[in-house]
Parts: C-alpha cells; sequence; structure tokens
C-alpha cells in the first residue's frame, strides 16, 4: 500500500488556509471584546446619568455629552437614539437635562 506524501507546495497552501481561518477567528473574537466594552462603558454612563445623586457630577456627564455627542454621531438614526439626551426636556429632571438642575439655567 502506498501513501500518497503532499508537496511542499500543497502542504503550504493547506497551512495558509488555516492560518486565514484562524485570523477571521481572531478577528471575530476582537470585535466581541470591543463590542463588549463599548457596551459595558455606555451603560455605566446611563446608569450614573439615571441614578447618580451627585448631580453636578451627573450633570457634568450630561453637559458633556451634549457637546460632543452631536460631532461623534454621523448618522440620524444614530441621533434618533440619543434624542433624550441631546433634545432635554423642560419640565422633567430626566437624563437629558439633568446637568440644568440647580445652576440657575433653564433646560431649552
Amino acid at each position: 500500500m502506498t501513501v500518497a506524501r503532499k508537496t511542499i507546495g500543497e502542504r503550504l497552501a493547506q497551512l495558509e488556509v488555516q492560518r486565514k481561518t484562524l485570523q477571521i477567528r481572531l478577528s471575530k473574537q476582537e470585535r466581541a471584546i470591543d463590542t463588549r466594552r463599548k457596551v459595558l462603558i455606555g451603560a455605566l454612563v446611563l446608569h450614573r446619568l439615571e441614578n447618580d445623586r451627585d448631580m453636578q457630577f451627573a450633570g457634568g456627564i450630561a453637559e458633556w455629552l451634549r457637546r460632543e455627542l452631536p460631532k461623534f454621531l454621523t448618522r440620524d438614526g444614530d441621533r434618533d437614539l440619543f434624542d433624550d439626551l441631546l433634545k432635554p426636556q423642560l419640565h422633567e429632571p430626566s437624563r437629558g437635562n439633568i446637568g440644568d438642575i440647580g445652576n440657575g439655567r433653564s433646560a431649552s
């Protein structure tokens, strides 16, 4: 019985396919980690905006977001997701206007 041996070229091609497969898996894993980090940071910021009793701190975050988000968000659909932060309501102390509480400014 004879066993056909692969040529060096065939072995290199097979290793290249394996390398590409592993590279794709690594990229997916890195994207998943990046996404998880973004979700957790976003959850922390929203939690602080909604629950922080330190109005100066929460107000500072809200003010920073109102200043920075419009420059960062490029698609209308993305802006719509943050409408409550970008366009504060007049009468209720929500996430959107928490920065305006107690500093003498009216929400507008």
